[in-house]
C-alpha cells in the first residue's frame, strides 16, 4: 500500500531533484512507486528500494531520506495490514535494530509534521524542538545533541536565506544535521513558499539537488 502523501512527497523530490541535476529522476517515478506500493514486507521493501538505488547511482543522494519515506509509508499504510500492536511485537524491534544505521531525521520532521495536522497546528520550530523533540528534557539529551546546531541558530529564521547558507556550510561534516540544516530551516522560516522564493531558496542552496528534493517533501507533507 501506499499513503497519498508519500506518493506526492517522492514525486515532488523527483522532479526537484531534476530540475537541478542533468540526470531525469522522474523515469525512476514507476519504480518508485512499485516499491512503496508492495506487499512485501518492510525489509523487502528495503532491500527493493535499495535496489533501485544500486541501479541508478545517479540519484545516490536520495537514498536515505527515501528511506525514511519508506519508513513513514510503513507507518502510515502498510501497518494497517498488520496486528494492531504489531510496533510493540519482538519482530518489529528486531527490524528497528537492523535499520538503526538508515535514514536521518528527515523521518521526525515528517512524523511531526503529521501531527500538527492531527493536531490542526502550524508547523513552528520552536514546537518541533521542544514539544516534539523535547530537547529541553533531561532524559531527551540525545535529540539536544544532534540539534545543537539548530538550537544555537534560531535566529536565523529571521534571517535571509543566505545566512541559513552560511551557516549550514560551516557545519562539521559529520554532524548528523550536516545536510538537512539547510532545507530544514529553510521550510520553518517559509513552510509554504511561493516559486520566486523557492529560486531564492535554490539560488543559495548549498547541494541544490539534494536541498530542493527535501524542502518539496516538506512543503508537500503538509
Amino acid at each position: 500500500m501506499i499513503d497519498p502523501k508519500i506518493e506526492i512527497a517522492f514525486v515532488a523530490a523527483l522532479e526537484a531533484f531534476s530540475k537541478y541535476n542533468s540526470f531525469d529522476a522522474t523515469q525512476l517515478t514507476d519504480e518508485f512507486a512499485d516499491v512503496f506500493a508492495s506487499d512485501e514486507d518492510f525489509l523487502s521493501k528495503v532491500d527493493e528500494l535499495d535496489a533501485v538505488f544500486d541501479e541508478n547511482p545517479e540519484v545516490e543522494g536520495l537514498r536515505e531520506i527515501f528511506f525514511d519515506l519508506l519508513m513513514i509509508n510503513f507507518f502510515s499504510a502498510d501497518v494497517k495490514k498488520l496486528e494492531e500492536d504489531y510496533l510493540d511485537t519482538p519482530e518489529w524491534e528486531s527490524i528497528e535494530e537492523e535499520t538503526l544505521d538508515r535514514g536521518t531525521e528527515l523521518l521526525n520532521m515528517l512524523l511531526y509534521l503529521n501531527e500538527c495536522e492531527d493536531e490542526e497546528i502550524e508547523p513552528e520550530l520552536e514546537d518541533y524542538l521542544k514539544e516534539f523533540l523535547l530537547v529541553d528534557e533531561d532524559e531527551f539529551q540525545d535529540e539536544y545533541r544532534i540539534y545543537e546546531p539548530v538550537i544555537a541558530n534560531q535566529i536565523l529564521i529571521e534571517s535571509p536565506v543566505s545566512e541559513i547558507s552560511k551557516v549550514a556550510s560551516t557545519l562539521p561534516e559529520d554532524s548528523e544535521l550536516a545536510e538537512l540544516f539547510y532545507p530544514m530551516m529553510c521550510f520553518f522560516q517559509n513552510i509554504d513558499p511561493s516559486d520566486e522564493e523557492k529560486k531564492e531558496i535554490a539560488d543559495n542552496a548549498v547541494n541544490k539537488e539534494f536541498d530542493m528534493a527535501v524542502l518539496e517533501i516538506l512543503v508537500s507533507f503538509q
